[in-house]
């Protein structure tokens, strides 16, 4: 039984995984792989503002406490607030429920490690062991040992003032006309909220969740919808957060997307003039534009690729000793303030950035010209195969060979749907079409 996919558990609410009986067991299994006889015997639980989350939220407390752990329940809130928490309450485990950019009807769970990073693929084969383990949930705790639900009511008001404290004391946003999109989502209370506190002219919209409004038409998945309006009003730029905001798009000041690859490399930069660039590294997915690479390589500045997943950036800057990692979707995992992609530090920087340097968001962005890139999903119930068929790999070592040099094709299963996943990036945009197609065309020709 496979529950975890590239970014924990998730499905349809009321289908499994995600029904009460599953997150009932899926509780009890947390409790016993992550519980430290040694730690406070507690696990933090946050969620987005979906309306399953009360249901979700009753049944993990149910399993938790069945098996003697604490738990402590803090509402809404972003998830790299969850991790946040979790680290500087010295807490066992954190828990977020949330299906990020996601529709209200879907819904999941991601969990973190008392150090605040979401756990690895061995602990989470131990958990889906234990909850197919028929037996397992009969060994409870008895008496006295059955655990608690606790309630923390200034969590958001803890990870505001955390966010904050990111840029130097006494820094403000004063001067700054920025438009926020909270998705309907988590954080809905708290990112207008930072930045009104610092000084920032702040527009908030869709920040009021009625539990199925989440990503409904807004947020990051939705974000050229603020372009005109960013021109038309004058403001400095446009934050777009996902569901549980752990990432960040922006709109520039012209009304052009800020994606994950162009913050990278506006951080990458700064970083390396202020000499905080720690290994001269940065760790992004197999996924960023070959720009991002080009960009960074001009500035001496190395570039390593993992696969996709901001779990797997994470790691990999572990491993390399970096600071600057993420993704092209928008999570930018920034380690010197936090061990997860966090949407409102991410955003909090760059205009940090902003008014340190007197620019605008268009001028820094422009730094960096991403390659076109063509991507087409497939269907098709055989994906895992593809690698197999030999008139597959003709056509990729073909498409690879006429793009060495200037472009890059990506082959893979999606980890979620039962898709082959193809993305082409040429220095011309129909050179990148040309060979998505024809790689598509021969996937659907050959693969069931």
């Amino acid at each position: 039984m496979k529950l975890f996919g590239t970014d924990g558990i998730r499905g349809k609410v009321n289908s499994s995984p995600m029904t009460p009986e599953k997150v009932l067991r899926l509780g009890m299994a947390i409790a016993s792989v992550l519980r430290n006889d040694h730690g406070r015997n507690m696990v933090l639980i946050g969620k987005d503002t979906r309306l399953s989350g009360y249901m979700i939220e009753s049944a993990l407390t149910s399993g938790l406490c069945a098996k003697g752990v604490n738990v402590t329940l803090v509402g809404p809130l972003p998830t790299p607030g969850i991790a946040f928490l979790t680290r500087t309450l010295r807490l066992d485990a954190g828990i977020v429920i949330s299906a990020s950019h996601n529709p209200y009807y879907d819904n999941g769970i991601k969990i973190f490690s008392s150090e605040g990073y979401k756990i690895s693929d061995e602990l989470e084969y131990k958990i889906e062991q234990l909850v197919a383990d028929d037996s397992f949930p009969k060994r409870r705790a008895q008496g006295d040992k059955i655990g608690k639900a606790f309630r923390l009511d200034d969590a958001t008001g803890r990870y505001i003032e955390y966010v904050k404290s990111t840029i130097p004391r006494g820094a403000d946003l004063e001067g700054l006309k920025i438009l926020i999109d909270c998705a309907n989502g988590a954080s809905y209370k708290a990112s207008p909220a930072l930045f009104r506190e610092l000084g920032a002219d702040v527009t908030s919209i869709n920040d009021k969740p009625d539990g199925i409004n989440i990503n409904e038409g807004c947020g990051s998945l939705y974000i050229d919808k603020l372009s005109d309006v960013i021109v038309k009003k004058g403001y400095n730029l446009a934050i777009a957060h996902d569901g549980d905001a752990d990432r960040t798009l922006l709109i520039d000041d012209k009304g052009f997307m800020v994606d994950g690859d162009k913050m990278l490399a506006i951080f990458a930069e700064y970083f390396q003039k202020k000499g905080l660039l720690k290994n001269n590294v940065v760790v992004a997915t197999t996924m960023s534009n070959l720009g991002l690479e080009k960009r960074l390589n001009s500035l001496g500045i190395n570039l390593v690729r993992t696969r996709i997943g901001d779990r797997y950036v994470t790691e990999e800057m572990i491993r390399r000793g970096a600071n600057l990692g993420g993704e092209q979707s928008g999570h930018i995992i920034l380690s010197d303030f936090n061990t997860t992609g966090d949407g409102m530090i991410t955003a909090i920087q760059i205009l940090y950035i902003l008014k340190e340097s007197g620019v605008n968001l268009s001028h820094l962005a422009s730094q960096i010209r991403l390659f076109p890139q063509e991507l087409i999903n497939v269907e098709c119930q055989s994906r895992k195969d593809f690698k197999t068929i030999p008139k597959v790999q003709n056509v990729i070592q073909e498409a690879e060979k006429s793009l060495l040099g200037i472009g890059r094709l990506l082959v893979r299963s999606s980890g979620t749907e039962p898709k082959i996943r193809i993305m082409v990036e040429a220095e011309e945009g129909d050179l990148a079409k040309k060979w998505a197609n024809r790689v598509a065309d021969v996937i659907r020709e050959t693969v069931e």
